[in-house]
């Protein structure tokens, strides 16, 4: 039964990933171009209005957006698969997970075609590979898990309150902003600090940074908290989609 449940998330990733490229022109490039452009508009307005000071801006910056955006598209897709795919839902049985998973596998092959090109960037400012990369298979894992594990909390709920949906994405600018995407968390005041890496994309982004910039192998005892945090919230989430999933039907179109 798990190993169907797999082929059908893979297929259906497939055929989602091969839609999207056909409603666009570009194709494959677009996954490139739409975040290189959101990219370039944080770029604008840190580096050049606001003429941030910070030494080697742009690889700290690129490197935080990267993740973030990787987080933000797999909670943003996800967690709205479920109450996009009601309809589906009425008519076939099958585990409601697979609707998130499928969002949230998606968006992470495009992340593969973002990092290849912010590791071209990277290595053309001079930031050579180092055998911290080796880390960023634990780190790339912890973020997908606990992307994952946000992204079915979410979808559970939406389906109940589709508005929330509005709130989230406000709640997820805010969690950028305190997740030191686009500035350095020593900045941020001694007394203040603590709290805002209590925040798990901040240590993941953090992470990052360390090994793409500094060459320097992450806060294991940090990521390990967050892993921990990743998979209790991946279990409470997949226990509440199965509590959830008979109330589903019952939904009114």
């Amino acid at each position: 039964m798990r190993l169907h449940l797999l082929e059908l998330i893979l297929f259906s990733t497939y055929a989602e990933l091969r839609a999207e490229r056909a409603r666009s022109y570009l194709g494959v490039l677009w996954w490139i171009i739409e975040p290189a452009m959101n990219m370039a508009v944080y770029y604008l307005v840190f580096a050049v209005v606001l003429k941030t000071s910070q030494a080697d801006y742009v690889p700290f910056l690129l490197i935080g957006l990267t993740l973030w955006q990787w987080f933000k598209s797999c909670v943003s897709h996800g967690g709205y698969a479920i109450w996009q795919s009601l309809p589906l839902v009425r008519q076939v049985k099958v585990p409601v997970q697979v609707f998130p998973s499928v969002q949230v596998l998606a968006d992470t092959v495009k992340f593969a075609f973002i990092l290849a090109l912010l590791l071209v960037i990277l290595w053309g400012y001079g930031y050579s590979p180092t055998r911290a990369y080796f880390a960023l298979v634990p780190v790339l894992l912890v973020e997908l898990v606990f992307a994952a594990s946000v992204a079915y909390l979410v979808s559970a709920v939406i389906p109940f309150l589709p508005d929330l949906r509005f709130v989230i994405e406000q709640v997820l600018q805010v969690v950028m902003f305190m997740s030191g995407v686009v500035f350095a968390l020593d900045v941020v005041p001694a007394r203040w600090r603590g709290i805002f890496m209590l925040n798990p994309i901040a240590v993941l982004v953090d992470a990052g940074r360390a090994i793409l910039m500094h060459g320097q192998w992450p806060d294991w005892g940090a990521l390990g908290m967050v892993a921990l945090i990743s998979v209790g919230l991946y279990a409470a989430a997949i226990v509440l989609l199965a509590r959830l999933t008979p109330r589903y039907v019952k939904l009114p179109a």
